[in-house]
């Protein structure tokens, strides 16, 4: 079964990065025909070879200044996961990450209003702008209390699509991510998921720190995640109260930084780590202990995640012994 998916014409922006390849793997497996559209820039975790098998047709175009037009004309899906993420680095550059998560969604939606009126949008969120937890586990009516200026920048971008529901009848849905991890993340540092260090200090035999070590965190393995979002886009297709709405995407249950620290060398059969406190820098933005409540999204669409964090963590790793040298360096 192709679950609906076949010669389907479907956009994935940042289709070239972690969770936007994994999408077009499973889209070109289902049958659709992908385009993924990304800039390729450093730091983004994006790499030509996260296409290879995939079937995927890579763009290299910047959503702040490319020429759009071509690109959405006539698809029948976007998946919008193109995005500024580094936390740190939204705080030493707050313009340009207003410019890829403000002004760049902008321009996104004047293009598909005028070549694609009636595709669907998935668009793909964070949880980091709630802010600090005021109640665990935290739903979507939780205060919203930005803790960096990419948490303000995710919002505004994600309110623009959900605008374009409101006031143009767009079929829109926001996915508000947790932490999510599996193959081809991020290894060579943390700016996208510590996870990702960690990974990279196990295979190479040195010691990974944890910083606080008892925050709760939930943990979506990336196969999980790409099923949410691709239930996400079945379900605008007609599920009543999916269109216009953001929901939180949670995963395994949550667990502490030094549970989670001891299940990683549990997968991988060896590493250490060291507990340390948090670098100054990250400590005045860090959101304490979190977990999301995504019953809604259940709910509605019948999606829950079916990869349990210690199989997840043993899939990654497996992944990645072979493949680490390939993912140090921001060549693509």
């Amino acid at each position: 079964m192709d679950g609906g998916w076949r010669r389907k014409r479907v956009l994935v922006t940042g289709g070239a990065g972690f969770l936007g390849s994994a999408l077009c793997h499973a889209l070109g497996q289902a049958g659709a025909e992908v385009v993924a559209l990304d800039a390729m820039l450093p730091g983004t975790g994006a790499r030509q070879a996260n296409l290879d098998g995939s079937g995927a047709r890579l763009v290299r175009a910047d959503l702040r200044e490319a020429d759009l037009a071509p690109l959405v004309e006539g698809i029948d899906v976007l998946f919008n996961m193109a995005a500024q993420t580094s936390h740190a680095g939204s705080q030493t550059d707050p313009f340009t990450d207003l410019a890829i998560n403000g002004h760049a969604q902008l321009r996104l939606i004047a293009a598909l209003r005028a070549g694609a009126p009636e595709a669907r949008v998935v668009h793909a969120s964070t949880r980091q702008f709630y802010g600090r937890p005021q109640l665990l586990p935290v739903p979507e009516s939780h205060p919203i209390a930005p803790p960096d200026a990419n948490g303000v920048s995710k919002f505004a971008g994600e309110q623009y699509w959900l605008l374009e529901h409101r006031v143009h009848g767009r079929p829109v849905a926001s996915l508000r991510l947790t932490n999510c991890y599996g193959p081809r993340m991020r290894v060579m540092d943390a700016r996208q998921t510590f996870l990702g260090i960690w990974v990279r200090r196990i295979l190479e035999g040195q010691p990974f720190e944890v910083w606080g070590g008892e925050q709760l965190r939930d943990f979506a393995y990336v196969d999980d995640a790409v099923a949410a979002f691709m239930t996400a886009a079945a379900a605008l297709e007609g599920t009543e109260g999916v269109a216009g709405q953001a929901f939180n995407l949670g995963g395994a249950p949550p667990t502490s930084l030094k549970d989670l620290a001891e299940a990683m060398i549990a997968a991988a059969g060896e590493g250490r780590y060291e507990l340390r406190g948090f670098p100054a820098d990250r400590a005045a933005i860090d959101i304490g202990s979190y977990h999301a409540d995504d019953r809604a999204f259940r709910a509605l669409t019948g999606w829950v995640p079916r990869v349990g964090l210690a199989e997840g963590l043993r899939r990654t790793v497996d992944w990645f012994r072979p493949n680490l040298p390939a993912y140090l360096s921001d060549e693509s």
